[in-house]
């Protein structure tokens, strides 16, 4: 058996592993409307600072976010609109599973 494409893209499963979490899809969804602050960011996701520290990390190195440190405080912002399209097409496809389920 021939292996797929994304067994041989380790930068496409980082990607997709930066969205598999819960609080990181809340961090795109919060980043969706603008740059915020770490600070913001972490009173919105709740948990402990280096928590929410870590998950943007992820989602920085796979290339979904841009951090600015400006003074004391670091901004991120989403390098592109990819990862909403994304998130995007995973809503459509759990719509369709939902649907399916019913059937």
């Amino acid at each position: 058996m021939r292996k797929s494409g994304i067994g041989r893209r380790p930068d496409r499963l980082a990607v997709l592993k930066a969205l598999a979490h819960p609080v990181r899809v809340q961090l795109v969804e919060l980043l969706s409307r603008g740059e915020r602050c770490v600070c913001e960011l972490h009173e919105a996701a709740g948990g402990d600072f280096s928590t929410v520290s870590k998950h943007l990390s992820q989602m920085r190195q796979a290339g979904l976010l841009e951090m600015e440190k400006r003074g004391l405080k670091v901004f991120y912002r989403l390098r592109n609109r990819c990862a909403l399209r994304l998130l995007a097409c995973a809503d459509e496809a759990a719509r369709t599973a939902a649907k399916e389920v019913r059937r």
